[in-house]
């Protein structure tokens, strides 16, 4: 279905600062590099500037989320 809202034209919104797991972000606001990560947003550390997550935004919340471990690939368990 596809959409026909006057209001969705994402090339006329313009620039859109969000944070990018992965990448070195950069404030926009002071220009540092340390962020406090939340589940929805990222917060400079230094000035307290609240970014949206890039990957919650594009999160389907239909399907059912999956929790998986950071070490679910090691097979090593401690003895």
């Amino acid at each position: 279905m596809p959409i026909t809202s006057e209001a969705w034209k994402p090339y006329e919104r313009g620039y859109h600062v969000m944070y990018r797991e992965h990448e070195i972000n950069h404030c926009p606001g002071c220009g540092r590099t340390h962020w406090i990560i939340g589940r929805m947003s990222a917060e400079c550390a230094f000035c307290a500037t609240a970014l949206p997550l890039a990957e919650a935004s594009m999160r389907s919340h239909n399907a059912p989320t999956i929790i998986q471990h950071k070490n679910s690939h090691a097979r090593d368990w401690a003895a």
